[in-house]
Formats: structure tokens, sequence, C-alpha cells
């Protein structure tokens, strides 16, 4: 079973071996993220994170029902 967490990009980075790279905050945490697979990535944007790759976009509300589901548990 895989997980992925929505993060939001706060800054993209210049590339690292031809590699776009961000820095994404999941609830206050940061981390760094390949954008590799993201099209036309923005600050402000959500994206759904799995080991450290950016796998799609999200919709800011579900990653923030998300978020409230974590706070939960």
């Amino acid at each position: 079973m895989c997980l992925a967490i929505p993060g939001k990009i706060i800054s993209i980075e210049d590339e690292k071996d031809g590699i776009k790279m961000a820095k994404v905050s999941f609830g206050g945490i940061i981390k760094e993220v390949c954008l590799a697979w993201i099209e036309n990535p923005e600050v402000g944007e959500y994206v759904l994170v799995h080991v450290g790759f950016a796998l799609n976009k999200v919709d800011a509300r579900e990653a923030e029902e998300t978020f409230r589901i974590i706070n939960e548990v």
C-alpha cells in the first residue's frame, strides 16, 4: 500500500541536474520535493507527494480536508 500526502508549494528552486525541485509545506513541515512530473507548477498550488515526488496537483479543498482528517487521527 502506498501513502501520498498533499503539500503546498512554497517555493520552486533552481533545477538540480535538470530536475525541477520545490520546497513544499506539509502542515508546517517543509520538505524538498521533486516536481519533474508536474506540468507548470506554481507557488501556492497543492501537490500530492509520495516519497519525495509530486505525483499530481490537487484541489486546495481536497488538501485541506485531508489535513483535517489526519489531524483528527
